[in-house]
């Protein structure tokens, strides 16, 4: 063969090749027989390569150690054995001075990797050019990264893959599906929805115990090649192959209903395990694996607020992007005081005069326009923004009924009505807020009146006595709003400290044609004056709905027959111009 370049190179670092010690200059001059391979600590040689053969004329003892045979003819020997001598030989029917490569072999305790280095040696008149062959083990680096990766990939508490071990499985198994499968498969995603209640209540020992015994549980209900992760703090995931289609979701589902259906036993107690499950189907394998698990995680957020299972439908994702950007622009309104209140008047429906207002939050915003409460009250519900926004609220309703006070010169003879919601009143110090409120703003306790909902105290009983006998002793009153619709019961009513119910609109508004609904308030209305509660109802679109109620006795109504929610300054002139008026 053709002589090779006569000059030197390794590719890389040299201080990788432990060539620290000698003359960089010199190395173009080494050669065999110079007793240079005793300075490298590394596996080195140098050697002939003609016409095939690979003839080994020095090396050092961890080369010899390495690589037993001194003499190698290419293809004398196994392909395992020979790889090292197969690449030379490629090499050198290259015109490259330099090389590197891995060999992966099997040891006595597992693989061996081996990062070789081949580079020419100056040919000092030979026919043939000398190559300096290096080889240094990598195994235990291999090894190290093999465990770093791993641990990178897996959730440490449950050893079960994690978000990202998750996405590369799902790939894994996906490229490796057989052509012939229909490429139809699932992704359940599984909300542990009490979670933080145990971690609250019992310790984040404790709920770590509660997470290891759910994945052992999940895992031990799901078929034999379904994939369990753990995905979340408190969510789990499942890919499932689909043969049947909806159907083997549908059965997968049920095993998860009856891994979690028995109560967990921790610390002498009895946890009862409640989840959401979200899933999303997949018809064919160019079907982005990303895209359907956090399709799942779409479909589990939804599956939060109905109670069932949800399975992903086109536009869940769209709308969790609609929702995320409510949240960062309610966000960054509430910093910046871009809400605004309205007022809905409360009319008294047996003289026609105002008796007070209904504070409600509006929105306008410049890049979503006009966002209707009904979209961003769930919103801020669920990011916790329900909390500043209801102090708002307080603060804003308070000094707004000062102001009207002074615009008068004298102080009104009505009130305002604050909602307030089950997260804050469980998250808050609702007392402090709304006694702060009436400091600061100068207004009585006793013109304001709290409006929540049976879910606020159905939540936690006995926070919530606590906190309305606390707004009580601010002369505050309190209503229970949308009465009827949730689960309140005789006992509740006679418990609390509640002064007023207010009948939903779903039950005002049909009570004229629909003898049932038609029951149910009168039937309210008994139930209040027996209690020596006061009734509102909502919903009053017109004057026979108010003439109607007014015979029944019930005390105050709202609703657009009256006035809708009005801006400040409307509301006052709407206060004024009702002023000792006398029908309704």
């Amino acid at each position: 063969m053709d002589a090779l370049p006569a000059h030197f190179l390794v590719a890389g670092d040299l201080d990788s090749f432990a060539l620290s010690s000698i003359d960089r200059g010199a190395v173009s001059s080494i050669s065999p027989g110079a007793g240079w391979v005793h300075a490298l600590p590394q596996a080195a040689a140098i050697l002939d390569v003609s016409e095939g053969e690979i003839v080994i004329k020095q090396a050092n003892t961890a080369f010899n150690h390495s690589f037993p045979h001194g003499v190698r003819s290419f293809g004398c020997a196994s392909a395992g054995e020979t790889e090292w001598a197969s690449r030379i030989v490629a090499f050198c029917k290259t015109n490259r001075t330099s090389d590197s490569f891995e060999i992966r072999r099997e040891g006595p305790l597992g693989p061996e990797f081996l990062a070789c280095t081949i580079g020419c040696l100056a040919n000092q008149g030979q026919k043939t050019t000398p190559l300096l062959f290096t080889a240094i083990d990598r195994t235990s680096e291999r090894a190290m990264e093999k465990n770093l990766r791993r641990e990178l990939l897996s959730d440490s508490l449950t050893a079960l893959p994690n978000r990202t071990g998750f996405g590369e499985e799902i790939d894994h198994r996906l490229a490796n599906t057989a052509k012939t499968d229909t490429g139809s498969y699932a992704v359940i995603a599984i909300d542990l929805t009490r979670f933080s209640r145990v971690n609250e209540s019992l310790g984040s020992l404790a709920g770590d115990e509660l997470i290891i015994t759910v994945a052992k549980r999940l895992k031990s209900g799901l078929r034999q090649g379904d994939v369990l992760a753990r995905i979340g703090g408190n969510e789990f995931a499942v890919f499932a192959r689909l043969n049947n289609g909806l159907s083997d979701a549908l059965h997968i589902v049920h095993r998860v209903n009856d891994a979690l259906a028995s109560p967990v036993r921790l610390t002498n107690l009895q946890i009862s395990v409640d989840c959401a499950i979200g899933c999303a189907l997949s018809q064919n394998l160019s079907d982005d694996a990303e895209d359907i698990v956090r399709q799942a995680q779409a479909a589990v957020k939804i599956a939060k607020r109905s109670g069932k299972l949800e399975i992903y439908r086109a536009g869940v994702l769209k709308e969790a992007h609609r929702r995320f950007t409510l949240e960062s622009r309610l966000r960054e309104a509430l910093a910046n005081g871009a809400l605004d209140l309205a007022f809905q008047p409360l009319i008294h429906l047996q003289t026609g005069e105002v008796t007070g207002f209904e504070a409600l939050a509006r929105w306008n915003d410049p890049e979503l326009g006009e966002v209707s409460p009904t979209e961003f009250i769930p919103v801020a519900e669920e990011s916790g923004l329900i909390v500043p926004l209801g102090r708002w609220a307080m603060y804003e309703a308070t000094q707004t009924l000062a102001k009207w006070d002074r615009l008068q010169g004298e102080v009104l003879p009505i009130g305002v009505n604050v909602n307030l919601s089950p997260t804050q009143m469980s998250r808050d110090d609702v007392p402090t807020i709304v006694e702060e409120a009436l400091r600061y703003s100068g207004v009585a306790g006793s013109r304001l009146t709290i409006e929540l909902t049976e879910s606020a105290i159905i939540a936690d009983p006995d926070k919530a006595r606590q906190v309305l006998a606390a707004l009580k002793s601010l002369d505050a009153a309190i209503a229970m709003d949308d009465f009827g619709t949730g689960y309140s019961n005789l006992a509740s009513l006679q418990s609390l400290p509640i002064d007023l119910l207010k009948i939903d609109r779903s039950f005002v508004a049909g009570m004229i044609s629909d003898r049932d609904n038609n029951a149910i308030v009168r039937t309210i209305l008994s139930l209040a004056e027996s209690l020596n509660l006061r009734v509102t109802a909502e919903g009053i679109e017109t004057p026979e709905l108010a003439g109607l109620l007014q015979k029944l006795g019930c005390w105050q109504g709202q609703g657009y027959h009256f006035a809708r929610a009005l801006p400040e300054a409307e509301a006052f002139a709407y206060w004024r111009r009702r002023w000792n008026f006398q029908t309704i």
